[in-house]
């Protein structure tokens, strides 16, 4: 077979100052048998050097792996990625000011490759306006060696857009299940499809070798045409990657139920814990509404999924995630980016094409920072950069979105008991703020849009108003000076109908959420 290779042969593709675009999704389909090999070539000959290297999300685990291998001195000239909170090492370099870094959003890098595919100039989109995104804020700059700008204002038929500008790849390193002789790559082992077919042409017509990592190799003509996911023409060499370097996702070996092999008996899988992350899930999804589409987000968010399973209400209305997967219950952790029981799987591309045209009826995404306008950041914060995902895909396009937050972070004692919270040690570190380190989420032009905003916390409920956060719940065995008003950076507005949270969502055992969807 002409086009398989060695790792160490592939990637000795890859020489000094060239493009490198690496797919995969936080800790799934990640091609890691080539990127251990790229490093291992690094460290052993110093080569090669002052690459730009741009990754839809930073695929990663916190402990090393995924892109945080190319965190060498030297290795990386430039950094384009959306997603950076499991890339502990790479992060602490660009905090450091070694190499260049730019946060763009998630939708934008894996449409972007669809626009240098068809020989576009770049791609024109809403997504980004008003935010640290945009060049008459940080343009997406990540820190003080970042200079240039990447990102444009464009005013088209009277109205701003923002204009991504295509770039030219050399070396490509994506990720699939199974290759035949021909090249042709199935990926029916993997959570999702990605936006694999549009990563690969865009190598390939900016002049780019793209290079596939997959499980196995078959004869030709054994795969079946129509599971071919990227056709072979589009591939220049085939690596076989070994089984530690090519779990399913960074947590999962292999789970049957993300790839859609099997199905899950819902009432077979224990119920969580109620603590107060599950608590902020269920009066989350005590938002949904029957029949809505709704997107959740990592950490917090993804605890809506948990609830939703465990009161069995997920066919009243439908979860997706950006990945692709719609129906079914999103995973989260190193797992997120699959779905059990998904109904469907598309191309993450199109997954945001429906979101930023507005699809979503409700967003339900994570919060680390609000601040006394109700502006969000959840980019950057002192000492790390978590980076966006799909955040501003998903929150500049859906009809209500909700925040999920601890209402401070750091270590803290707060018990969920059924008489109501219960702080014995409350965590040092104020999230709501009186002005945000980075606008990861305008609140006046959400607003200004018609949509609804709403933040949840373990302790007290939100609305988003012109005039700042409005407090309008409490939670049972909380003080509203001690607790809410005195851990904050600034004074919010009381609801003068302020109310308890309710009293059944603290209590363990079912809540009956089916009774709150019909609002």
């Amino acid at each position: 077979m002409s086009k398989l290779l060695e790792a160490e042969d592939a990637t000795a593709l890859v020489a000094d100052g060239m493009t490198l675009a690496v797919d995969g999704f936080v800790g799934a389909a990640t091609p890691e048998e080539l990127l251990r090999a790229l490093e291992a070539r690094f460290l052993d000959s110093g080569a090669p050097r002052d690459l730009t290297v741009i990754a839809a999300t930073g695929q990663g685990d916190a402990q090393g792996r995924g892109l945080d291998r190319l965190a060498h001195a030297g290795l990386i000239r430039r950094l384009i990625t959306s997603y950076l909170n499991l890339n502990r090492v790479l992060q602490k370099r660009l905090i450091d000011d070694e190499f260049e870094g730019y946060l763009l959003p998630l939708g934008v890098i894996v449409q972007l490759y669809r626009e240098i595919a068809a020989g576009r100039p770049g791609l024109i989109t809403h997504i980004g306006l008003n935010t640290f995104v945009d060049p008459r804020q940080e343009g997406g700059r990540v820190n003080a060696r970042t200079v240039d700008d990447l990102v444009e204002v464009v005013t088209l038929a009277g109205q701003e857009w923002l204009f991504y500008p295509s770039m030219k790849l050399d070396i490509g390193f994506l990720r699939g299940t199974t290759a035949d002789q021909d090249g042709n790559i199935t990926m029916e082992r993997e959570i999702a499809t990605f936006q694999g077919p549009s990563f690969a042409q865009a190598v390939r017509n900016a002049g780019g070798t793209v290079i596939a990592q997959v499980e196995r190799v078959v004869e030709r003509g054994t795969l079946n045409p129509r599971e071919v996911v990227i056709p072979g023409h589009l591939i220049d060499h085939v690596v076989q990657g070994a089984a530690e370097n090519h779990q399913q996702t960074f947590a999962s070996a292999y789970n049957p139920l993300f790839s859609g092999e099997a199905r899950a008996e819902i009432g077979d899988i224990a119920p969580v814990p109620l603590d107060t992350r599950k608590l902020i899930g269920r009066r989350a999804a005590m938002e949904l509404q029957r029949g809505d589409v709704v997107n959740l987000g990592v950490g917090i968010a993804g605890y809506v999924a948990t609830v939703a399973r465990e009161e069995e209400c997920g066919d009243a209305f439908t979860l997706t995630v950006e990945s692709g997967a719609t129906g079914g219950y999103p995973a989260y952790n190193l797992d997120f980016g699959a779905s059990i029981n998904a109904g469907s799987v598309i191309d993450h591309t199109y997954q945001f094409d429906f979101y930023d045209g507005g699809g979503l009826d409700i967003t339900i995404v994570g919060l680390a920072q609000m601040d006394a306008a109700g502006n969000v950041n959840v980019s950057k914060l002192a000492h790390r950069i978590p980076g966006v995902g799909g955040f501003f895909n998903v929150t500049q396009g859906a009809e209500r979105v909700v925040f999920c937050g601890l209402f401070t972070a750091g270590d803290q004692e707060i018990t969920v008991t059924p008489e109501g919270l219960r702080i014995d040690r409350d965590g040092a570190v104020v999230k709501f703020v009186d002005q945000v380190e980075q606008v990861t989420f305008n609140a006046q032009q959400a607003l200004a849009k018609g949509q609804r905003v709403t933040a949840m916390t373990e302790r007290g409920v939100f609305e988003i108003t012109d005039e700042g956060p409005v407090l309008t719940e409490i939670a049972p065995g909380v003080d509203l000076e001690r607790d809410i008003i005195a851990r904050m950076g600034f004074r919010p507005a009381v609801s003068p109908a302020l109310a308890a949270m309710p009293a059944e969502i603290f209590r363990p055992g079912r809540f009956d959420l089916a009774r709150y969807l019909n609002r």
